[in-house]
């Protein structure tokens, strides 16, 4: 009997096949040509994705990333808030729509899923790809402006991802204060750089103001202990390079790691983890080192060696991100 096929699978069959006919150099072309726009300042009511050209290579070579990004954060606020799962998702510039597959791989099954941008071909090239989900085949697709005037309809969860770095401050707040009025949940993912972080904690700060429970990462709601200027918290997640990625980067390599920083925070009861691992944990000789954020609003330490048993056994496995210790040692 075959294995189910994933939907992280589904969607790079799915984005393969935008590419059919679009030669490799034109696509490479169109790429660089698009994160040189990124990288820059973009007002967000001139969209840079012109045509089905430009969004097909933008879309295989971003969406696994950003796939792979929002669905390690929403994984981490599942384990927090084991017993919900949202009946209605908003998906705030969500483009081609990479976090409403990452949805439907964490909580699986039907629900209404809204995806709101302001570029057209992008919203029309999300709903063609994920015709290949059923979960999100009765998606609806929705042109609007991300700014100071958006209106959200009330829904459980909105996402909002690697978005913020193209708004300005008025309309940053604007849109998580937005968010925060018409949803129970609100995740948020920006680029694991020190102003994606920056952005990550001011979205954080308000939602706490309006009311939320930090869900993930942080073990708590309080103040991130973290000085700002001397450091900053982002994640790790593995993406599978597609042939467009290595065109582009001129690297060899199958993989490459996307860096995120995110925050997931919501109305309901949560139970946040005990610790977060913040960096990648250094393997030793008899002993594994781990750096903590917890509960009390501390960066810590750990170090757990073969004296620790199974608890030793668990942080060799132990991945950057990871709550620590396991929940099976909690209780």
């Amino acid at each position: 009997m075959n294995a189910p096929v994933s939907p992280a699978e589904t969607l790079r069959t799915a984005l393969a096949t935008l590419l059919d006919g679009l030669p490799p150099k034109r696509a490479a072309q169109a790429v660089e040509r698009l994160i040189a726009h990124y990288r820059g300042v973009t007002p967000t009511d001139a969209p840079i994705l012109r045509d089905r050209a430009d969004v097909a290579a933008y879309a295989a070579y971003r969406m696994p990333a950003t796939y792979e990004a929002v669905r390690a954060a929403l994984g981490a606020f599942a384990d927090a808030v084991p017993d919900w799962a949202p009946g209605s998702h908003v998906d705030v510039g969500g483009g081609t729509g990479a976090a409403i597959w990452a949805v439907s791989a964490t909580w699986p099954g039907g629900r209404g899923v809204t995806v709101l941008d302001w570029a057209e071909p992008a919203l029309a090239l999300g709903r063609e790809i994920a015709a290949a989900n059923p979960a999100l085949a009765q998606a609806g697709w929705r042109r609007t402006r991300i700014g100071k005037d958006l209106a959200l309809d009330d829904t459980d969860l909105v996402t909002v991802s690697y978005v913020l770095n193209e708004l300005t401050e008025a309309d940053r707040a604007a849109l998580v204060d937005a968010a925060a009025s018409a949803a129970r949940a609100v995740v948020i993912v920006e680029a694991g750089t020190p102003g994606g972080y920056a952005r990550v904690i001011e979205a954080r700060d308000r939602l706490i103001a309006a009311g939320f429970h930090v869900a993930a990462p942080c073990p708590h709601s309080a103040a991130c202990p973290i000085v700002p200027g001397e450091d900053w918290c982002h994640f790790s997640a593995r993406v599978s390079r597609s042939s467009l990625h290595r065109q582009v980067k001129g690297g060899s390599l199958a993989y490459e790691d996307e860096k995120f920083s995110y925050v997931a925070a919501t109305r309901l009861p949560v139970a946040p983890a005990a610790s977060r691992v913040v960096r990648r944990p250094q393997l030793r000789k008899g002993q594994v080192l781990l750096e903590l954020c917890e509960r009390d609003e501390e960066l810590r330490r750990s170090t757990v060696t073969k004296r620790h048993g199974d608890l030793y056994k668990a942080a060799r496995d132990a991945d950057w991100g990871d709550a620590w210790p396991p929940y099976a040692e909690e209780s």
